[in-house]
Formats: C-alpha cells, sequence, structure tokens
C-alpha cells in the first residue's frame, strides 16, 4: 500500500513512517526543510517538500496515495485558535482527494473534551476548538472513508517532549512538582510505537470505525505523575492552585481517562511498551 503521512518527521509521525515501511509498504512523507527532508529520505520513504499551508500540494499527494495519515499539527499554543482553523482546512483538502473512492484518510486528534472513561462511542465536544475529528466525521458524512485514531494526552518514550515534559520544565522553574488541588484527576497514556502500529492495523484492516482509541494505560492519577517527576528531579510533589499552572491549567486539571477495549478487540492491538509511570521513573526520560 503506497501511503501519504503528514507529520511525517513528528514526534508520532515519524514512528508511523518506520513502522509502515517496516510493514512493507511505501511511504511519501511531507516535509517542511531541507533538513527534515533528508532525514526523511534516510528512513527509506519517498519525501514531499512542502507545508500545511500548501492545500494543492497535499491534494495531489492524497490523489496519487492509496491511503493517507495525517499526523501534523502545529502545537503553538499561543495561536491555538488559528493552528486549528488551519488543521480543519488540511483535513478538508485530504478528503476532497479522496472524495469517490474507498481510500482511506486516518485524522489525529486527543481526548480533551470527552467524557472521563470516554470510548470509541463518545461524540467529540461540537465547542472544542480543535475540529480535527469534526472534520473527519464531515467528510464521512459525505461518504469519504475518514476516521480518527484519538491520541492519549501522554505519548511517551525517551526523547518525548509533549505534555509530561512541560510539567517536568515547569517543576524545574518553580521548584515543585504540582498537582492541582482538590483535583482527583487521571490521564491516560501509550508508548508512541504502540501508537504508531494502531495507525498500520486501523489501515490494514480497513478503517471500519469512526474513531479508535490510542490508549495503553487507561487511567493514571494525575497525582501519581507528579509524583514520579518530583521524586526523579529531587523536587518536592505539592498542591498548587491553578494559576500555578498558567495556560497549562486546562490540560493539568483536565481528566482524560479513556478505554480502548474495541480498539483493541477489532484491531488486535496489544500495547507492549513501557506503560506511562515506567517510562517516566527512568533517567533517561529526563536525558540523564
Amino acid at each position: 500500500m503506497h501511503i501519504f503521512v503528514t507529520g511525517a518527521t513528528g514526534w508520532v509521525g515519524s514512528a508511523v513512517v518506520d513502522d509502515l515501511l517496516n510493514a512493507g509498504h511505501r511511504v511519501t512523507g511531507l516535509a517542511r526543510s531541507m533538513e527534515k527532508a533528508e532525514r526523511l529520505a534516510a528512513t527509506g520513504a519517498d519525501v514531499l517538500l512542502g507545508t500545511l499551508e500548501d492545500l494543492d500540494i497535499l491534494r495531489e499527494a492524497a490523489a496519487a496515495a492509496d491511503a493517507v495519515i495525517h499526523t501534523a499539527f502545529n502545537h503553538d499554543f499561543s495561536k491555538f485558535l488559528e493552528n486549528a482553523a488551519g488543521d480543519q482546512r488540511v483535513i478538508e483538502a485530504l478528503g476532497d482527494a479522496l472524495e469517490g473512492s474507498d481510500r482511506p484518510l486516518l485524522v489525529t486528534s486527543g481526548l480533551s473534551g470527552l467524557p472521563r472513561g470516554a470510548t470509541e462511542a463518545d461524540l467529540p465536544n461540537p465547542a472544542a476548538p480543535r475540529k480535527s475529528e469534526a472534520a473527519a466525521r464531515a467528510l464521512a458524512a459525505r461518504g469519504i472513508r475518514a476516521a480518527t485514531v484519538r491520541l492519549a494526552p501522554s505519548v511517551h518514550g525517551i526523547g518525548d517532549h509533549g505534555f509530561v515534559p512541560m510539567l517536568a520544565d515547569l517543576a524545574r522553574r518553580t521548584g515543585v512538582s504540582a498537582y492541582i488541588e482538590e483535583a482527583e484527576n487521571c490521564w491516560s497514556g501509550v508508548h508512541r510505537l504502540d501508537a504508531a502500529r494502531l495507525y498500520r492495523l486501523a489501515l490494514e484492516q480497513g478503517v471500519t470505525e469512526a474513531a479508535y482509541h490510542a490508549i495503553a494505560d487507561e487511567a493514571v492519577p494525575f497525582r501519581q505523575i507528579a509524583t514520579v517527576i518530583g521524586r526523579r528531579l529531587g523536587l518536592p510533589v505539592a498542591a498548587r492552585p491553578r494559576e500555578h499552572f498558567g495556560w497549562f491549567a486546562m490540560m493539568a486539571g483536565a481528566d482524560m481517562a479513556a478505554s480502548s477495549r474495541r480498539t483493541r478487540a477489532l484491531l488486535n492491538w496489544q500495547p507492549a511498551g513501557p506503560g506511562l509511570l515506567e517510562e517516566i521513573d527512568r533517567p533517561a526520560y529526563y536525558g540523564a
């Protein structure tokens, strides 16, 4: 199968590319710079040089592929609404290129706005600013085979630069590894290699669902995450008000526990990587 992957040099996308290539698929990956293009070419993937703003290029690449995986997203949170709108335009452009065919599109999203213990059947919050899944569902309503992979808030591994490292950086700056006062919220987690394999399995098995859950650890108490970070950094662990977390307070206080029971059964997907707490309890996770 020839698969076009956006975000092909990113944290999740690069693992997806490697997994697809190792399984014998042909991959064309989007890269936005020559440096990233060279790194991608070294994996054995074909390279498309361009950005998420190049909608005509994206349409052409999608039209030439047997399937599309969209993992790219601009994570500049100071421009989140602008980036969310741009992501929606990208998904619509990819869908336009696939319309009238049976070729699938897998879109990436998260769990924010879903209820605690969310299952694959739960619908995204229509008021959520990120419209990735809403855009995929709108394409599906037009007869396009589009679905969403919902990633855990922690897609972890050595080299992780996501939300848990942000918490560690905050702890270093403030001298305390904090959790929100009176909060009993949980996060879910998945190793990046397990998440990558899920995308491939969903494509190989025909993309039959509206949403898949890339969730290995279904409910890890946020306080336990803070406790491990504090121990590893040699810092105290303590409750702090939401103001302590600044713009990150919404994530720090979010309850993002979720089930992946249906995804596991449908895809025969069995996460094999270390769990979230095990991962962040390794010195190498912090660059040691």
